[in-house]
């Protein structure tokens, strides 16, 4: 489904009990005020997101999607990027970040503008607006920045927040240069309040310190009340960190993460997870999500929730083609579709996900069984061949001493299969 044709669930009575029933809300500041806020004229409401990489990854994609669930709503979205602050990064729990050059935040600014501006809608009367907060701190110098906004922050307030109050109690310490990341965040938000009349940001629960450090500031310079909205942190069922697997995050940037790789991620989503990844990342109406739910209870083995969830999910960051280019992808590794109708990108993407090796096109088959370690030894190898267990781009091996040869695909490539779903990928030399 594209962004342009989804709507609001109507179900709701407003838009601040879908928020809720959606899981979005883990904190905010006065929720009564908030619904008001939500149920009255548009109001302009913003999220920031740093250019601390080349790409925003999933973690931002909640703030991404609650950004365009408010704009369907009726109400004037502001996609922050930090030219600023991304040269000084906010402080993480234990040590100090690595400053990434002038001209790299530069690049990864037009990278981050490029992806927020997919997820929102730039016409009609609450069209969306881009903003850079280099454009207002780059003309200030610091005597301006003294006098101008740090004399409304108190240091005994700014110690007690979490993130430096944690940093503070750690070897590591906490440099200037990070303890003052809230100041410029909340001169974001009165920046924004002064000239767009924002009156509301969201983020991530990690960051509320940061958050209410524009409130607190708005509160102080211009005597008005503001709001924000916290998300809750998205864990799995065990506690683990959601989209994290040995370190490695999962990209919204199909050339860090393809979408192949991207499509398996929600394809693999626990049956006790499902239903909340769903509610967060998807705009499926509440019915259709409890229909889903009730599969899931009765019939979990067909695992229909986790394939809605990957083609919405793919469909709304990568597009439909993609999406459909990945699925095929993922049926034909399996037998169930024609490898060489493949595009040869979205084939090579699924195979480097597999165990895989780069060989000679004239390899023996049992060899490249050991080399992908689909077989512990040669003698393995060949008794899975004997046995009718071993198939090179879906085609059954029946010779011991076959090799790789006449199996290879025009792109260079070979789908190596024991029994009925244990794969690695063959790259010829």
């Amino acid at each position: 489904m594209s962004l342009e044709t989804q709507a609001n669930d109507s179900s709701f009575d407003t838009l601040w009990d879908e928020l809720v029933w959606r899981g979005l809300i883990h904190v905010s500041t006065d929720a009564d005020e908030l619904k008001k806020l939500f149920q009255g004229p548009p109001i302009t409401y913003y999220c920031g997101f740093d250019p601390t990489a080349p790409s925003l990854h999933l973690g931002n994609l909640v703030q991404l999607l609650l950004l365009r669930r408010i704009q369907l709503a009726g109400h004037k979205p502001l996609g922050l990027v930090g030219g600023s602050t991304g040269l000084v990064g906010d402080p993480r729990p234990t040590a100090e970040r690595t400053l990434n050059t002038k001209d790299t935040v530069n690049e990864w600014v037009g990278y981050l503008s490029s992806q927020i501006s997919k997820f929102l809608s730039f016409e009609g009367v609450n069209a969306a607006r881009m903003v850079n907060n280099l454009d207002w701190t780059a003309p200030m110098s610091a005597i301006d920045f003294l006098r101008d906004v740090g004399k409304y922050y108190r240091v005994g307030t700014m110690l007690k927040k979490d993130a430096v109050s944690a940093r503070l109690n750690s070897e590591a310490g906490i440099s200037y240069t990070e303890f003052s990341y809230q100041i410029l965040q909340g001169m974001d938000f009165l920046e924004l309040y002064r000239n767009y009349d924002c009156v509301l940001q969201t983020g991530g629960s990690d960051q509320w310190g940061n958050l209410t450090s524009g409130t607190d500031l708005i509160h102080r310079a211009e005597g008005k009340s503001v709001h924000a909205i916290g998300t809750p942190l998205i864990t799995n069922s065990d506690g683990t960190k959601f989209g994290k697997s040995e370190g490695n995050a999962v990209w919204l940037d199909a050339s860090m993460t393809s979408p192949y790789a991207f499509y398996q991620f929600w394809l693999n989503t626990d049956d006790a997870d499902v239903i909340d990844r769903i509610k967060v990342f998807t705009f499926l109406t509440r019915a259709e999500i409890e229909e889903l739910a009730q599969q899931v209870a009765e019939e979990p083995f067909k695992r229909a929730a986790q394939r809605r969830l990957a083609l919405e999910v793919t469909s709304l960051v990568h597009g439909e083609a993609a999406t459909e280019a990945a699925i095929a992808a993922a049926a034909a590794l399996f037998g169930q579709g024609e490898l060489a109708e493949l595009d040869a990108a979205t084939l090579e993407a699924a195979l480097r996900e597999l165990p895989h090796t780069t060989t000679p096109a004239n390899t023996p088959v049992a060899q490249l069984l050991v080399d992908t370690e689909l077989s512990q030894s040669l003698g393995a190898a060949r008794r899975s061949i004997a046995e009718g267990g071993v198939y090179l781009n879906n085609v059954k091996i029946t010779a011991e001493d076959e090799t790789l040869e006449k199996y290879v695909l025009p792109s260079g490539m070979a789908v190596l299969r024991r029994g009925k779903k244990t794969l690695a990928g063959v790259f010829v030399e």
